[in-house]
Protein backbone atom coordinates (compact mmCIF):
# COMPACT_ATOMS: atom_id res chain seq x y z
CA UNK A 1 0.00 0.00 0.00
CA UNK A 2 0.77 3.66 -0.37
CA UNK A 3 0.27 6.12 2.41
CA UNK A 4 -0.50 9.28 1.25
CA UNK A 5 -1.27 12.01 3.82
CA UNK A 6 -2.69 15.66 3.32
CA UNK A 7 -3.99 19.01 4.48
CA UNK A 8 -7.16 21.07 3.36
CA UNK A 9 -9.32 23.99 5.39
CA UNK A 10 -12.97 24.15 6.00
CA UNK A 11 -14.49 27.68 6.42
CA UNK A 12 -15.36 29.20 9.70
CA UNK A 13 -18.61 28.10 10.99
CA UNK A 14 -18.92 25.37 8.51
CA UNK A 15 -17.07 22.54 10.77
CA UNK A 16 -20.29 20.81 12.10
CA UNK A 17 -21.83 21.13 8.29
CA UNK A 18 -18.84 19.37 6.53
CA UNK A 19 -18.69 16.85 9.77
CA UNK A 20 -22.58 16.42 8.81
CA UNK A 21 -22.23 15.61 4.85
CA UNK A 22 -19.33 13.28 5.55
CA UNK A 23 -21.53 11.17 8.24
CA UNK A 24 -21.96 8.98 5.99
CA UNK A 25 -20.70 10.10 2.90
CA UNK A 26 -22.60 9.17 -0.17
CA UNK A 27 -22.95 4.99 -1.04
CA UNK A 28 -21.60 5.93 -4.52
CA UNK A 29 -18.92 7.94 -3.70
CA UNK A 30 -17.00 5.36 -0.85
CA UNK A 31 -17.93 2.49 -4.00
CA UNK A 32 -15.92 4.67 -6.34
CA UNK A 33 -13.25 5.00 -3.95
CA UNK A 34 -12.82 1.46 -2.97
CA UNK A 35 -13.14 0.44 -7.06
CA UNK A 36 -9.94 3.01 -7.14
CA UNK A 37 -7.69 0.78 -4.61
CA UNK A 38 -9.03 3.48 -1.74
CA UNK A 39 -8.17 1.52 2.06
CA UNK A 40 -8.07 3.37 5.41
CA UNK A 41 -9.33 6.57 4.40
CA UNK A 42 -9.66 8.94 7.25
CA UNK A 43 -9.94 13.06 8.24
CA UNK A 44 -9.23 14.79 11.11
CA UNK A 45 -10.49 18.15 11.96
CA UNK A 46 -8.20 20.93 14.31
CA UNK A 47 -10.93 22.53 15.88
CA UNK A 48 -9.01 25.54 16.60
CA UNK A 49 -7.17 26.63 12.70
CA UNK A 50 -10.35 24.58 10.69
CA UNK A 51 -7.86 22.34 9.14
CA UNK A 52 -8.31 19.08 8.02
CA UNK A 53 -5.68 16.23 8.16
CA UNK A 54 -6.37 13.39 5.55
CA UNK A 55 -4.67 9.93 5.38
CA UNK A 56 -5.52 7.16 2.72
CA UNK A 57 -3.86 4.19 2.04
CA UNK A 58 -4.19 3.48 -1.69
CA UNK A 59 -3.11 0.69 -4.23
CA UNK A 60 -1.84 2.65 -7.00
CA UNK A 61 -0.96 6.67 -8.40
CA UNK A 62 -2.60 6.53 -11.42
CA UNK A 63 -6.34 4.92 -9.76
CA UNK A 64 -5.93 7.93 -7.31
CA UNK A 65 -5.72 10.35 -9.99
CA UNK A 66 -8.11 8.65 -11.64
CA UNK A 67 -10.79 9.58 -9.10
CA UNK A 68 -11.02 13.28 -10.01
CA UNK A 69 -12.37 12.37 -13.40
CA UNK A 70 -15.41 9.81 -11.96
CA UNK A 71 -19.19 11.55 -11.67
CA UNK A 72 -18.91 10.56 -8.44
CA UNK A 73 -16.27 12.14 -7.34
CA UNK A 74 -16.94 15.55 -9.75
CA UNK A 75 -20.65 15.74 -7.81
CA UNK A 76 -19.32 15.20 -4.30
CA UNK A 77 -16.84 18.50 -5.03
CA UNK A 78 -19.43 20.07 -6.41
CA UNK A 79 -21.33 19.17 -3.33
CA UNK A 80 -18.74 20.16 -0.82
CA UNK A 81 -17.22 23.55 -2.28
CA UNK A 82 -19.65 25.77 -0.37
CA UNK A 83 -17.55 24.39 3.01
CA UNK A 84 -14.21 24.64 1.46
CA UNK A 85 -11.62 26.55 -0.69
CA UNK A 86 -11.68 24.99 -4.04
CA UNK A 87 -9.59 25.19 -7.05
CA UNK A 88 -10.42 26.36 -10.26
CA UNK A 89 -11.72 22.52 -11.06
CA UNK A 90 -14.08 22.45 -8.18
CA UNK A 91 -11.31 20.37 -6.38
CA UNK A 92 -10.71 20.85 -2.56
CA UNK A 93 -7.50 22.87 -2.14
CA UNK A 94 -5.06 20.59 -0.64
CA UNK A 95 -1.47 20.09 0.07
CA UNK A 96 0.00 16.69 0.25
CA UNK A 97 2.36 16.28 2.84
CA UNK A 98 5.69 14.65 3.14
CA UNK A 99 5.89 11.47 4.97
CA UNK A 100 8.90 11.42 7.54
CA UNK A 101 8.13 8.57 9.97
CA UNK A 102 6.46 5.29 9.98
CA UNK A 103 6.61 2.57 12.26
CA UNK A 104 3.98 -0.48 11.49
Amino acid sequence: MIRKAFVMSVHPGREQEYRRRHNPIWLELEETLREHGVHNYSIFLHPQTRQLFAYVEIEDEARWDAIASTDACQRWWQHMKDLMPTNADGSPEATDLVEVFHMD
